[in-house]
């Protein structure tokens, strides 16, 4: 669903920059400043070159600020390898798809694709349109609520219901998420932290840390143990789990992969994907020109029924403003490898070993890559200014053999959720309120609160 572009240079023709990040401190170097502001950080980096110099306390790491020498890295991974917050991220999601390394990733990949061919991807949104229309059936006119809020707990049931068919009861929904909060905010700090002494106190935090990530594990496994015990359910994704078989050697996933990959793909399915949608609808908000192309569009297309897979299609300007939204707000802000061995990147030889990092923020705001980087503008992805943007810019969902495998998934959701609430609703930031996104493991929005107000929709039977 996000187009293509067209390609740029490779890796080694052209001459290539490498700087030191200014601002190290003794000791902690380059921490305090991911820690303080890291948005503003990394997206001030590329200016100072293609490949910059971090220290993270004791140790050596580089970003990379180029989209060429990015994909070397993504499209390299037997050279650059998970690390760094792939690492912390398996106290939370073991030793699943997102996470694993080399011949167990492709391994894993292998046997868990098949649950993302296109011909499924249509039954498991078969209930968004349901799901959505059930949040928004208790809005009222002139209601403020927290969008965050409200997208995240809508996100948790899709994603409940896309994995069990039968979806979570609303506490265990309630639960599931502030656990998620809590793991999920504790996983980036311990990535940035020079050393790994801290998260082995029993501190208050880490205490709710560890017990949130144990409830939330324990959560999943009821649920797989409950949907076991039911017949039926062959189009979610929990039953081609289950029965999925490599096509070689018959092997299956084991229970402890299975519970690996089911908290994985409901973590992701929930988390990314609502505050994706929180950003989107606080750009419309801050944009009524756009919002008025959109929901013409979504009028055009749907005349007042729910949005079905094959709709999306037909939704160009809309998936326009959702690519928008993960430009300036990408879930996935920073990612990192690990030197599987000694490499050269962008002319520079470094050391096996050596973190190297990139940043999806940093890239959808430089503004070589993209003109005017922020200001909103959904036409960016329609053409004929598509084909202006660089091969490699655009990486909300990472690239290559690790890229998000459940991307499309996502996207799907995302756009049939936005068309069903836009068709019958408006919401108004309420006045005063700032935007201040919280990065995280991923980035969130923090709360939002906006103002409901009903659209009165002209139908194709009024128009004339």
């Amino acid at each position: 669903m996000l187009a293509s572009a067209p390609p740029v240079s490779a890796p080694d023709t052209r001459g290539w920059t490498v700087a030191k990040a200014p601002g190290a401190v003794p000791l902690l170097g380059h921490t305090l400043a991911l820690w303080k502001n890291p948005l503003g950080f990394l997206a001030s980096l590329p200016a100072h070159g293609d490949l910059v110099e971090l220290r993270l306390g004791p140790k050596r790491a580089y970003l990379a600020c180029h989209p060429d020498l990015v994909r070397h890295v993504l499209l390299s991974p037997r050279k650059f390898d998970k690390g760094g917050v792939f690492d912390k991220a398996r106290q939370l999601l073991g030793n699943s798809l997102s996470v694993s390394r080399g011949e167990e990733h492709r391994r894993q990949r292998r046997l868990i694709q098949p649950a993302f061919q296109p011909a499924k991807l249509a039954a498991y949104t078969n209930s968004v349109a349901a799901d959505t229309a059930r949040t928004i059936g208790s809005w009222q006119p002139g209601q403020v609520l927290d969008v965050s809020d409200a997208m995240h707990v809508l996100l948790m049931r899709v994603a409940a219901r896309t994995l069990f068919s039968a979806g979570l009861d609303d506490s265990t929904t309630d639960e599931a998420r502030e656990c998620l909060r809590t793991v999920s905010q504790g996983i980036y700090k311990r990535t940035v932290a020079p050393v790994g002494v801290m998260e082995k106190l029993p501190t208050p935090g880490n205490r709710r840390y560890d017990e949130s990530n144990r409830r939330l594990r324990e959560i999943v496994d009821e649920m797989i143990k409950a949907r076991r015990g039911h017949e039926g359910g062959d189009e979610d994704l929990l039953s081609i789990l289950l029965n999925v078989e490599h096509p070689q050697t018959g092997e299956r996933l084991s229970e402890a992969q299975i519970l690996d990959q089911v908290v994985t793909f409901l973590v992701a399915g929930s988390e990314t994907t609502a505050s994706t949608l929180a950003f989107v609808f606080h750009l419309l908000g801050r944009h009524p020109e756009a919002e008025r192309r959109m929901q013409e569009e979504i009028d055009r297309v749907l005349d007042g029924r729910p949005a079905v897979f094959d709709d999306l299609q037909d939704l160009p300007y809309t998936k326009g403003v959702i690519t928008e939204a993960l430009r300036l707000y990408p879930p996935s802000w920073l990612s990192m490898r690990v030197a599987a061995e000694d490499v050269e990147i962008g002319g520079h030889r470094i050391a096996e070993g050596t973190m190297i990092m990139y940043s999806s923020y940093a890239l959808h705001h430089n503004a070589e890559l993209f003109p005017d980087p922020e200001r909103f503008d959904p036409e960016r992805w329609l053409p004929p200014r598509l084909a202006e943007v660089p091969r490699g810019a655009l990486v909300p969902f990472g690239h290559g053999a690790h890229k998000c495998i459940g991307d499309v998934l996502a996207l799907a959701e995302t756009t049939l959720i936005v068309s069903t609430i836009a068709g019958g609703w408006r919401l108004r930031p309420v006045p005063g309120t700032q935007l201040r996104p919280q990065p995280k493991a991923t980035l969130e929005p923090g709360p939002l609160p906006m103002r409901c107000e009903p659209r009165h929709r002209k139908t194709k039977d009024t128009d004339g």
